[in-house]
């Protein structure tokens, strides 16, 4: 028995095209909003409703303070005045609402509050 040896030479198979990969910019990330393919009257709508939940959007700010544990003990006190009356409060509204009526002072009782605040050390407590 004599055998044949074949040798089958195969095409190299070729890889599908790719595109090169290209980083995009944060500001590409957005649909495309030509004014070109909407009509002059939706884009001026489109952008007034844009601006005005803008408006009605408020910027809040973190901040951290320090302050002596008896008067952050008495945040704690109103917010247990506010659960008696099945009102849920958090610190932040209790500090806004603080500062809404200390706004209404006139300035002689302004500052006589803020002079008879104990003036206290800024920054974080030591650890013990």
């Amino acid at each position: 028995m004599t055998t044949k040896k074949t040798t089958s030479v195969t095409a190299p198979k070729k890889l599908p095209a790719t595109k090169p990969v290209v980083k995009k910019s944060p500001a590409s990330d957005k649909p495309n909003t030509d004014s070109k393919n909407k009509p002059a009257d939706t884009l001026g709508t489109a952008r007034h409703a844009r601006k005005s939940k803008k408006e009605l959007k408020v910027k809040v700010v973190r901040d951290s303070f320090t302050m002596p544990r008896v008067e952050y003990q008495k945040i704690a006190d109103i917010k247990a005045i506010c659960l008696k009356v099945k009102m849920h409060v958090k610190k932040s509204e209790v500090l806004r609402a603080g500062l809404i009526v200390l706004s209404e002072l006139d300035d002689t009782q302004l500052i006589k509050v803020l002079n008879d605040l104990e003036k206290i050390k800024t920054g974080r407590p030591r650890k013990h």
